[in-house]
């Protein structure tokens, strides 16, 4: 699915796979593996193909719960502590090993899309601190983690404010040039969110057009990529076209 370069047919033809995970999951429910593969597709699908928030609120319900039911078999601390105070949760994050990292990393980033798919809600919106410390895990453990992708949800999560409200921009200006570097440029979401998040934050029209001048002349086609970059180069479009400054 993640190397289709037309949307639309992974639009149509995703809930065949997420069913078919479903049922694989129902059948062998304690199985990591499986349960990080229907969180990724679920919060792929619900992150990049679907527009109706009902919609994405429930498919981002599944994916975090497929992740935390795969993280809380090796980790079950973190998931007796996600409703608890900042101060009792940090820790338990703090003592995953690096070979827990993909359970955390998928855990991290599904909590992050159900937030996401829940920004009218200021009690979920009040749990982004905990994602943060996940994701800061994931990059103490391998910067380079899934090719910067780690680096790329914390340049978001770390562009929210403004200097003038306290926010530090340019912490998350790091993480994005982190992403791209570890990509090797080719993550062209990377370039999009730093636009978006950075550029427009601070507006910064001259680093905002040549990082999406540079998304829509670069070719899409990496293996595990494409689909993410295709859609990448629509919102690039649709970005410089938007009269944003």
């Amino acid at each position: 699915m993640l190397n289709q370069s037309d949307p639309e047919i992974v639009r149509s033809g995703a809930p065949a796979y997420l069913l078919l995970l479903d049922s694989l999951i129902a059948d062998d429910g304690d199985d990591p593996g499986l349960l990080f593969a229907g969180a990724r597709l679920y919060s792929a699908y619900e992150g990049g193909l679907v527009n109706d928030t009902a919609r994405r609120k429930g498919l981002a319900d599944k994916a975090l719960d497929y992740a935390s039911r795969g993280l809380c078999q090796s980790q079950p601390d973190i998931c007796a502590t996600m409703d608890k105070p900042f101060t009792e949760f940090e820790p338990n994050v703090l003592k995953v090993a690096s070979w827990d990292i993909e359970g955390l990393y998928v855990f991290g980033t599904s909590w992050a899309g159900w937030i996401q798919a829940n920004l009218d809600d200021w009690n979920a919106i009040a749990e982004l601190p905990k994602i943060e410390a996940v994701l800061q895990r994931v990059i103490d453990l391998d910067p380079a983690y899934e090719a910067g992708r780690a680096q790329l949800y914390l340049g978001v999560i770390r562009t929210q404010l403004p200097p003038a409200l306290g926010g530090k921009p340019e912490i998350g200006r790091k993480h994005f040039e982190l992403a791209i570097r570890y990509s090797k440029g080719k993550d062209l979401m990377a370039k999009v969110e730093f636009a978006r998040r950075y550029a427009r934050l601070l507006f910064d029209q001259e680093l905002h057009d040549h990082l999406l001048h540079e998304v829509i002349a670069a070719n899409p086609s990496v293996p595990g990529l494409t689909l993410s970059n295709v859609i990448a180069q629509r919102q690039a479009k649709e970005m410089l076209n938007d009269d944003y400054f």
